[in-house]
């Protein structure tokens, strides 16, 4: 017998939570659901993927088909998201039908640069210096104006270093915008940092708020590779970033969980360079080292549920197992304070987020 909810925005456990999207991040999800007594159900084109083996059940519907979205709203109590890449069009549908968490403001946001750049700086948090570019005289004043180095991104859909070209000294910059089939894009200006940090932020649908503390991260052509916790950085530091992503996750009224990354200048200033709607690859460290994980937090803030704790239990470092790096899970299995964790998929690709290993150390 499914528990009767103590509000209309609790979403009781035995109920059934949706999830667009199939990858890694919604099979976290789903194990954590389940041990709070949730069902998922996945929506994902691609048959077999890593959500839908641990999942109750499985729409491989197109995002774009009414017909797949009406069968899968029809199975489900609240729905929420695992990855951008939706339409936010699928979200509008959606949420005429039933919870959906984050809803379709918080997905187009996070979809387009220049609507999330002027988003935060209304907010009051800073970016890097950019500008928009739309045309070849955009681009040209945005040089002028951002100077060299500069990077130059699409304004939509990049991700772990796709879609955008830096700008050096010589470069003919309209050809490098050309090279990007002349998309919408920004420029941004160069900075000179110390550090890449990121912090991730729950807001429940009774709106409480809490965020996990601020995380080191490492990147590796342009894919995280580490992410340590505690972040080496000043107290003072570390409350101006978590303040930053409470006063977004607030903007957006945001439910579910928002990703903030951001850079640590040599000035010692914090900047946002984007955020993400979405459980985070450098919150998963949250699974062994901290009292909620990053998807158990979800999972209670999209159902209305009491936010967990994010007390850190120790200090702890996260990484990434890509492509062939999966065939040292004899090797990990045998180490003591690491914790592994694979994602199902059938095939190692170079540069393919295959699983991770947590590792926890003593204080």
């Amino acid at each position: 017998m499914r528990p009767t909810s103590p509000s209309p925005r609790v979403i009781a456990p035995g109920s059934t939570i949706g999830i667009l999207g199939g990858g890694q991040l919604g099979r976290m999800t789903a194990l954590a659901a389940a041990n709070l007594g949730y069902k998922c159900e996945i929506f994902e084109p691609q048959r077999g993927c890593p959500a839908s083996q641990v999942s109750n059940g499985h729409i491989a519907g197109s995002y774009d088909n009414e017909a797949d979205l009406l069968r899968f709203v029809s199975k489900v109590d609240v729905i929420t998201l695992e990855f951008e890449n939706v339409p936010v069009k699928t979200l509008q549908i959606l949420e005429s039908y039933k919870p959906m968490r984050p809803g379709p403001k918080a997905l187009e946001l996070s979809q387009d640069r220049i609507v999330e750049k002027s988003f935060l700086n209304n907010c009051g948090i800073p970016t890097a210096p950019w500008a928009k570019v739309e045309t070849a005289e955009e681009m040209e004043m945005a040089v002028e104006k951002l100077g060299r180095p500069s990077v130059l991104k699409t304004a939509r859909f990049g991700y772990d270093g796709k879609g955008q070209i830096k700008i050096t000294e010589g470069m003919d910059v309209i050809a490098a915008w050309k090279d990007l089939n002349k998309v919408r894009c920004v420029l941004e200006g160069f900075v000179s940092f110390t550090k890449e940090i990121s912090v991730i932020v729950a807001r429940s649908a009774t709106g409480e708020t809490k965020a996990y503390e601020p995380v080191e991260n490492s990147h590796k052509n342009h894919i995280l590779d580490t992410t340590t916790v505690p972040a080496s950085i000043t107290d003072e530091q570390a409350k101006t970033a978590m303040d930053y992503a409470i006063k977004a996750v607030e903007g957006l009224e945001l439910i579910g969980l928002l990703a903030v990354e951001m850079f640590v200048t040599t000035d010692g200033e914090i900047l946002v360079n984007e955020v993400a709607p979405r459980p985070h690859n450098s919150g998963h460290w949250t699974q062994d080292a901290c009292v909620t994980s990053q998807f158990e937090q979800l999972v209670r803030a999209v159902c209305g549920l009491p936010l967990g704790s994010v007390e850190r239990l120790g200090r702890a470092e996260m990484k990434n197992l890509l492509g062939n790096d999966i065939n040292n899970w004899p090797a990990i299995l045998a180490e003591p304070g690491a914790h592994l964790h694979l994602y199902g998929k059938a095939e190692a690709k170079p540069g393919r987020k295959m699983g991770h290993v947590n590792r926890l150390f003593k204080d």
